[in-house]
């Protein structure tokens, strides 16, 4: 295997783990607008808090992977990243203005006791949730539909391009998929009422998520798509039905590991359908970049698969093991009551 193709692998497999850990974060954040509505603004603060304890140790190390998947194409295929981040301008943008609304507003809304207060970041943190996984849905699949690149590898196209049918409908699954998602993480990490919801949610959802998912992997293989790229899709799509199974049973780790499977897989579908594409041109097909036409030199990727095979070990164990310290159901007796931090830093 070639370090370009390595490095192919390794690219996929970080927006893998950017999307199956950050995807039920996202499916969380959205959830406030469902499961976290109570009949009093009391019984509404209670749910949302319940809800957000549960992504609370993981929700900022779960963005490192994408930090880490962008900081791995910009070394290792300086061409695509270019290529894509440019072209993709606009919607990278709106991407990081999301995240920070939603990563503000998980800081922020607990800084005041007041329902005002709280209710304006809760809207930053369901938009900021709902957003990013859209906007990166549309992306990905850009990469499988082709984008117009020139002879020079410069994208010629505009944001509109972007919004071609097969992109909107990734990015429309990657939603729906991550919505049911964070539901099961909700049924498998909390107990009483917000589990309930989250499991009648997740039903409810789920056959809509599944419908989308089958539509997106059959148009993303007759497209491009090759012996493995349909076999992992199929993959994919069992896992889905076994964690519906699953969730029937009342199995809610089964359930969620059947949903992680489902989007990891996904991923691996598409980077299987595109290779040895990174980026496909529509302009012409003799523009596509390439693992070969767009890597670093050979040096260059020497220096960083040494680093990989060294530091890749430590952030899976360090995540594996905030993952299992973590891993307990909490409850509402497991939420402080709120105080306002301002008042009494003026009673002080």
């Amino acid at each position: 295997m070639s370090l370009e193709t390595f490095w192919f692998i390794l690219i996929g497999l970080l927006w893998a783990g950017y999307l199956v850990l950050e995807g039920f974060d996202f499916g969380v954040g959205m959830l406030l607008a469902v499961i976290g509505r109570g009949r009093t603004s009391e019984e509404t603060n209670a749910r949302r808090r319940l809800m957000l304890t549960t992504i609370g140790p993981f929700w900022d190390g779960n963005e490192v992977w994408l930090i880490t998947a962008g900081g791995a194409m910009f070394a290792a295929f300086p061409a695509w990243y270019s290529t894509m981040f440019s072209g993709f301008y606009l919607a990278m943008l709106l991407l990081l203005v999301a995240l920070i609304l939603r990563n503000m507003g998980l800081d922020y809304r607990y800084k005041r006791d007041s329902d005002r207060w709280r209710a304006g970041w809760d809207i930053a943190i369901i938009g900021g949730s709902l957003l990013p996984p859209l906007l990166v849905g549309v992306a990905l699949t850009n990469l499988i539909h082709g984008v117009p690149v020139d002879r020079s590898g410069n994208f010629t196209g505009n944001f509109l391009t972007l919004l071609n049918p097969m992109s909107l409908l990734g990015g429309v699954t990657l939603v729906a998929v991550s919505l049911v998602h964070g539901a099961f993480f909700l049924a498998l990490k909390t107990s009483g009422p917000v589990r309930d919801d989250a499991r009648a949610v997740a039903r409810r959802f789920a056959p809509v998520a599944a419908l989308l998912a089958i539509a997106l992997l059959v148009w993303v293989n007759v497209h491009t798509g090759t012996v493995w790229s349909w076999l992992v899709a199929g993959l994919g799509l069992v896992a889905f039905i076994g964690a519906l199974v699953a969730d029937r049973a009342g199995r809610d780790g089964l359930a969620f590991t059947g949903t992680f499977a489902t989007i990891g897989a996904t991923v691996a579908c598409y980077f299987l359908a595109a290779y040895p594409d990174v980026m496909p041109s529509t302009t012409n097909a003799a523009y596509s970049l390439t693992v070969h036409n767009a890597a670093s030199s050979h040096l260059t990727l020497q220096i960083m698969t040494g680093a990989a095979v060294v530091f890749t070990p430590v952030m899976l164990l360090y995540t594996a093991w905030s993952y299992w310290i973590f891993r307990k159901r909490v409850n509402a007796e497991h939420i402080a009551p709120q105080t306002d931090p301002l008042a009494e830093v003026k009673v002080g």
